[in-house]
């Protein structure tokens, strides 16, 4: 049964960096992408980044492109989201999870919340 813990989030000042941990059980991580989501209070969830099992192909959306950067580490099972020049509107819970996992999973997620 796949199980993650999503850790890292905090409370930062505009400007500020993050760097998000999504550690992965039960499942076989080395074979499969990985992705990033984010909901923000009263908006639908959204896709944020997504890494291929070899790191050899990675995404973002345009909203946090130049700002975050997402990588994993298949030895610990777990993928980063690295975050850096934060903004307000990045305010959210965020989110890891594969295309391969139970369609319904999501983990508890953790939040981020920009302010000054």
């Amino acid at each position: 049964e796949v199980q993650v813990v999503e850790s890292g989030g905090g409370l930062v000042q505009p400007g500020g960096s993050l760097r998000l941990s999504c550690a992965v059980f039960g499942f076989a991580f080395s074979r499969h992408a990985m992705h990033y989501y984010r909901q923000a209070p009263g908006k639908e969830r959204e896709w944020v980044a997504d890494i291929t099992s070899t790191s050899d192909k990675i995404d973002y959306a345009d909203s946090v492109k130049g700002r975050f950067t997402i990588s994993r580490d298949n030895a610990k099972n777990t993928v980063y989201l690295q975050m850096n020049n934060l903004k307000p509107e990045d305010t959210a819970v965020y989110f890891c999870k594969s295309p391969a996992f139970p369609r319904d999973y999501w983990g508890q997620g953790t939040q981020v919340t920009v302010s000054s």
